[in-house]
Protein backbone atom coordinates (compact mmCIF):
# COMPACT_ATOMS: atom_id res chain seq x y z
CA UNK A 1 0.00 0.00 0.00
CA UNK A 2 1.37 3.41 -0.80
CA UNK A 3 1.98 6.39 1.77
CA UNK A 4 -0.65 8.37 -0.46
CA UNK A 5 -3.52 6.12 0.13
CA UNK A 6 -2.75 5.50 3.94
CA UNK A 7 -3.48 9.81 4.23
CA UNK A 8 -6.41 9.62 2.34
CA UNK A 9 -7.65 7.05 4.70
CA UNK A 10 -6.25 8.73 7.63
CA UNK A 11 -8.05 11.69 6.23
CA UNK A 12 -11.16 9.70 5.72
CA UNK A 13 -10.99 8.42 8.98
CA UNK A 14 -11.08 12.11 10.39
CA UNK A 15 -13.48 13.97 8.33
CA UNK A 16 -16.18 11.22 9.22
CA UNK A 17 -15.04 11.05 13.06
CA UNK A 18 -14.20 7.09 12.89
CA UNK A 19 -11.58 5.84 15.51
CA UNK A 20 -10.64 2.57 13.63
CA UNK A 21 -9.90 1.22 10.45
CA UNK A 22 -8.59 -2.05 9.80
CA UNK A 23 -7.35 -4.39 6.02
CA UNK A 24 -6.76 -7.88 6.02
CA UNK A 25 -5.09 -8.98 2.56
CA UNK A 26 -3.01 -12.01 2.02
CA UNK A 27 0.28 -9.51 1.50
CA UNK A 28 -0.45 -7.23 4.89
CA UNK A 29 -2.50 -6.59 7.18
CA UNK A 30 -3.11 -2.30 8.17
CA UNK A 31 -5.21 -1.14 11.24
CA UNK A 32 -5.09 2.40 12.13
CA UNK A 33 -6.35 3.60 15.50
CA UNK A 34 -6.88 7.00 16.70
CA UNK A 35 -8.16 8.58 19.80
CA UNK A 36 -11.42 9.54 20.09
CA UNK A 37 -12.48 13.39 20.83
CA UNK A 38 -13.02 14.65 23.91
CA UNK A 39 -15.79 16.45 24.37
CA UNK A 40 -15.43 19.95 26.45
CA UNK A 41 -16.91 21.02 29.32
CA UNK A 42 -18.71 24.65 28.08
CA UNK A 43 -17.17 27.64 29.38
CA UNK A 44 -18.74 29.19 32.92
CA UNK A 45 -21.29 31.31 32.40
CA UNK A 46 -20.47 35.29 34.15
CA UNK A 47 -24.02 36.60 35.35
CA UNK A 48 -22.89 40.25 37.05
CA UNK A 49 -24.02 39.85 40.83
CA UNK A 50 -27.24 41.68 42.01
CA UNK A 51 -26.18 44.93 44.16
CA UNK A 52 -27.88 47.56 45.94
CA UNK A 53 -27.79 50.85 44.21
CA UNK A 54 -25.91 52.80 46.79
CA UNK A 55 -22.78 49.91 46.77
CA UNK A 56 -20.08 49.56 44.94
CA UNK A 57 -20.11 48.27 41.11
CA UNK A 58 -20.58 45.30 39.77
CA UNK A 59 -18.28 42.47 39.58
CA UNK A 60 -18.96 39.16 37.45
CA UNK A 61 -19.37 36.06 39.63
CA UNK A 62 -19.16 33.01 38.24
CA UNK A 63 -22.06 30.77 38.04
CA UNK A 64 -20.81 26.69 37.01
CA UNK A 65 -22.27 26.07 33.60
CA UNK A 66 -25.06 23.07 33.70
CA UNK A 67 -22.93 19.62 32.66
CA UNK A 68 -25.27 18.19 29.83
CA UNK A 69 -26.35 14.30 31.13
CA UNK A 70 -24.83 11.76 28.21
CA UNK A 71 -27.62 11.05 25.80
CA UNK A 72 -28.22 7.12 24.91
CA UNK A 73 -28.09 6.11 21.61
CA UNK A 74 -31.34 4.52 20.38
CA UNK A 75 -30.93 0.48 19.65
CA UNK A 76 -31.72 0.91 15.25
CA UNK A 77 -34.64 -0.83 16.34
CA UNK A 78 -36.44 0.76 18.74
CA UNK A 79 -38.22 -2.06 19.26
CA UNK A 80 -35.91 -4.22 19.70
CA UNK A 81 -34.53 -5.14 23.44
CA UNK A 82 -31.42 -4.89 24.64
CA UNK A 83 -29.25 -7.32 23.08
CA UNK A 84 -27.12 -9.05 25.33
CA UNK A 85 -23.01 -8.86 23.97
CA UNK A 86 -22.29 -12.61 24.92
CA UNK A 87 -24.96 -13.67 21.81
CA UNK A 88 -24.15 -10.71 19.24
CA UNK A 89 -21.82 -10.95 16.67
CA UNK A 90 -20.51 -7.69 15.70
CA UNK A 91 -19.15 -6.21 12.24
CA UNK A 92 -15.01 -5.93 12.89
CA UNK A 93 -14.66 -3.13 10.40
CA UNK A 94 -16.74 -0.63 8.63
CA UNK A 95 -18.18 -1.09 4.54
CA UNK A 96 -20.78 -3.03 2.85
CA UNK A 97 -22.55 -5.85 4.42
CA UNK A 98 -23.28 -9.49 2.16
CA UNK A 99 -24.44 -12.31 3.26
CA UNK A 100 -23.02 -14.81 0.40
CA UNK A 101 -19.21 -14.49 -1.09
CA UNK A 102 -21.14 -14.06 -4.54
CA UNK A 103 -24.62 -12.21 -5.98
CA UNK A 104 -26.85 -15.25 -6.44
CA UNK A 105 -24.96 -17.51 -4.04
CA UNK A 106 -26.23 -19.35 -1.19
CA UNK A 107 -25.87 -17.24 2.22
CA UNK A 108 -23.00 -18.29 4.49
CA UNK A 109 -25.72 -19.02 6.97
CA UNK A 110 -29.44 -18.33 7.70
CA UNK A 111 -31.77 -17.94 10.93
CA UNK A 112 -31.09 -21.33 12.42
CA UNK A 113 -27.94 -22.11 10.93
CA UNK A 114 -25.29 -23.80 14.02
CA UNK A 115 -22.32 -21.49 13.74
CA UNK A 116 -18.69 -22.06 15.72
CA UNK A 117 -15.98 -19.87 16.50
CA UNK A 118 -14.42 -19.72 13.06
CA UNK A 119 -17.55 -20.47 10.73
CA UNK A 120 -17.80 -17.25 8.28
CA UNK A 121 -20.90 -15.83 8.83
CA UNK A 122 -20.68 -12.97 6.31
CA UNK A 123 -18.63 -10.35 4.79
CA UNK A 124 -17.51 -6.80 4.31
CA UNK A 125 -15.86 -5.31 1.59
CA UNK A 126 -14.34 -2.06 2.74
CA UNK A 127 -12.25 -0.27 -0.63
CA UNK A 128 -12.43 -3.23 -2.82
CA UNK A 129 -11.25 -5.60 -0.21
CA UNK A 130 -13.48 -8.62 0.90
CA UNK A 131 -12.99 -9.31 4.91
CA UNK A 132 -14.55 -12.99 5.74
CA UNK A 133 -16.39 -12.47 8.89
CA UNK A 134 -15.91 -15.23 11.96
CA UNK A 135 -18.34 -15.75 14.49
CA UNK A 136 -16.05 -15.90 16.89
CA UNK A 137 -18.70 -17.70 19.27
CA UNK A 138 -20.49 -21.05 19.08
CA UNK A 139 -24.49 -20.97 18.86
CA UNK A 140 -27.59 -20.76 16.53
CA UNK A 141 -28.38 -17.49 14.55
CA UNK A 142 -31.74 -16.01 15.59
CA UNK A 143 -31.85 -13.40 14.15
CA UNK A 144 -29.99 -11.57 10.87
CA UNK A 145 -29.75 -7.69 11.87
CA UNK A 146 -28.74 -6.47 8.10
CA UNK A 147 -29.94 -6.84 4.75
CA UNK A 148 -27.51 -7.82 1.57
CA UNK A 149 -25.55 -4.26 0.42
CA UNK A 150 -26.80 -2.39 3.80
CA UNK A 151 -23.60 -0.29 4.73
CA UNK A 152 -22.40 -1.61 8.73
CA UNK A 153 -20.10 0.94 11.16
CA UNK A 154 -17.53 -0.32 13.47
CA UNK A 155 -19.09 -2.41 16.40
CA UNK A 156 -22.52 -2.48 15.04
CA UNK A 157 -24.34 -5.84 15.37
CA UNK A 158 -24.82 -8.13 12.93
CA UNK A 159 -26.38 -11.74 14.09
CA UNK A 160 -27.96 -12.46 16.91
CA UNK A 161 -27.62 -16.03 18.53
CA UNK A 162 -30.09 -18.60 20.65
Amino acid sequence: MKIDEIKTIVKLMSDNDLTEFKIESEEMTLCLRRAARQQTAPAPVFVPAAVPAAAAPAVPVPVPAAVPEPVKAAPADAGRAALDPAKIIESPTVGTFYRSSAPGAEPFVKVGSHVEADTTVAVVEAMKVMNEIKAEKSGVIKEILLENGQPVEFGQPLFVLE
